[in-house]
């Protein structure tokens, strides 16, 4: 495993998160230290402004009351450097708190009676004191004329807390943001320790050694997450690494039964100098070959099962035939009791691989059958139900899962010498997959053992509905006796008692 690669990906992500983490938090404090700064000059100016209004109408108050010879150098709060003039409408300085001021502190704040005004000024041009001063303008009356009061008072304290606290903003900020830098490079380490751990005990784990697992942090997040993931994948790959080893170790006993059949049959063969042999063993070898190759090309299917490869050529395809064509094949190949009830029923698939499948559960019927077999094809909605059943012994319910799994027989110790490989029922199982249909097996209203095969309607392929009404309850290529319709469902008498037959799965034919 390449330790430096994940060593320098690691540090690589680290560098990375911290990186991003500065950026995002130092964005953000420049953009709420901007808005703090702005909202705290407004809130400091805004409460000097109300203050000194009300300090310019208390001021015209008291002139109205006092005339205009009130001494304003009284009324000033001259702890706080304010000043005062009374001003006529026309910018007249009439009187003055401070006699530097020769001209009026805010020449164009002149409201008229009843109106407040402010204004920011740099200076007082007069003073020349270099701060910032607020000015309030009330317009009054004294004396029956109109006058102007006006009240000056310097915002140098409320600058200079804004800008205390803007330096301690950018002396701040840059400590803040090593924290987060120490606070993220810390956290993702120790997130990564995690990660990298589980990465080393994954790759050391092998086919030899699939069923150790990963360690699962209780972290209750991503990581612990991570590990479980992991663990079921693991999990997974060791199932299917079993099957697969018994896959090949079946299908590897399954092919050493008739080669070891042919070679037998040849060493034997060729001692006879005569020849005969040959002769007398030839239905025996064309009977092994035969079946040798039936259970290679099921392999292959499975294999292309396997690796989702199985190709179906989809067309319109006529169920009613291929059952048809089942129940021909079955009345000539035995002297079986055979009902059918069967409705002209169209679907969308592949016609070779569906006659496989009616192929393989009409030929495990007449397997396990005492002598009935009943058909019966019909629609149900948008589902096209095929229902194969025999009178033999039903398949007990905890084997209907199983029966559907590769090279299961329900009978341990029946020869494999005597009937199929225990593969067709896996093979019909994902040909219905492929088709967006199902297989499964039960017990009818009789107690007989029963197949249903259900697959998708194609409407656009369906058949008109008067047609599809019509249900064909004989075989017009049977005889007579064979021929004869029997609804199925009746009650027929049961069949003797036996065990179970072993391989459901297939009959002589795939």
């Amino acid at each position: 495993m390449d330790t430096e690669g994940v060593a320098r990906r690691a540090k690589g992500l680290r560098r990375n998160s911290v990186i991003s983490a500065v950026i995002v938090v130092g964005l953000a404090l420049i953009a709420g230290g901007a808005l703090l700064l702005v909202l705290l000059q407004s809130a400091l100016i805004n409460t000097t402004k109300v203050a000194l209004q009300e300090r310019a109408r208390d001021v015209a108050l008291l002139i109205q009351q006092g005339g205009r010879d009130t001494d304003l150098r009284l009324a000033a709060d001259l702890e706080h450097g304010e000043r005062i003039q009374l001003l006529t409408t026309r910018g007249k300085v009439l009187q003055s708190s401070d006699d530097r001021l020769g001209g009026p502190m805010a020449p164009a704040l002149l409201p008229p009676p009843g109106e407040n005004r402010t204004e920011r000024l740099g200076q007082l041009p007069s003073l020349r004191s270099g701060e910032d001063v607020l000015v309030a303008a009330y317009g009054s009356s004294s004396e029956g004329e109109p006058v102007v009061v006006q009240v000056a008072r310097p915002i140098q304290i409320q600058a200079d807390t804004i800008r205390t606290v803007a330096w301690f903003l950018l002396g701040g900020g840059p400590l803040l943001l090593g924290v987060v830098a120490l606070a993220v490079w810390v956290l993702v380490g120790r997130s990564l320790r995690t990660v990298d751990r589980i990465t080393t005990q994954v790759g050391g784990i092998s086919g030899a050694n699939l069923d150790e697992r990963v360690e699962v942090p209780q972290t209750a997040d991503e990581i612990e997450r991570l590990a479980r993931t992991m663990n079921r994948m693991l999990d997974r790959l060791q199932s299917s690494d079993r099957a697969q080893r018994a896959f090949v170790s079946d299908a590897s006993h399954e092919l050493r039964s008739p080669l070891s059949t042919l070679v037998v049959t040849s060493e034997i063969a060729s001692a006879d100098p005569t020849g005969k042999t040959w002769l007398e063993m030839g239905d025996l070898v064309d009977s092994e070959v035969r079946r040798m190759q039936g259970l290679v090309d099921d392999l292959l299917t499975l294999a292309k099962v396997d690796a989702n490869g199985l190709v179906l050529h989809r067309q319109d395809v006529d169920l009613d035939d291929l059952l048809q064509t089942e129940l021909r094949r079955l009345r000539a190949a035995t002297s079986m009791e055979v009902t059918a009830r069967i409705e002209p029923t169209r679907v969308s698939g592949d016609p070779d691989r569906l006659g496989q499948v009616v192929r393989n559960i009409v030929d495990n019927a007449r397997l396990h059958s005492c002598g009935r077999i009943a058909i019966t094809l019909h629609r149900d909605g948008a589902v096209a139900r095929v229902i194969i059943d025999n009178d033999g012994p039903v398949v007990p319910p905890e084997d209907r899962q199983r029966i559907f799994e590769r090279f299961v027989r329900l009978d341990d110790d029946r020869s494999r010498d005597s009937g199929g490989s225990g593969l067709g029922l896996a093979i019909s199982a994902a040909i219905m997959a492929a088709h967006n249909g199902s297989i499964t097996v039960g017990e009818s209203e009789q107690g007989w053992c029963r197949f249903m095969i259900e697959l998708p309607l194609d409407e656009a392929a369906g058949i008109d509905a008067d047609e599809s009404d019509q249900t064909d309850e004989v075989d017009p290529t049977a005889d007579d006796e064979a021929a004869v319709a029997e609804p199925v469902g009746l009650d027929h008498p049961a069949g003797p008692d036996r065990s179970v037959r072993p391989d459901r799965s297939v009959g002589p034919a795939r």
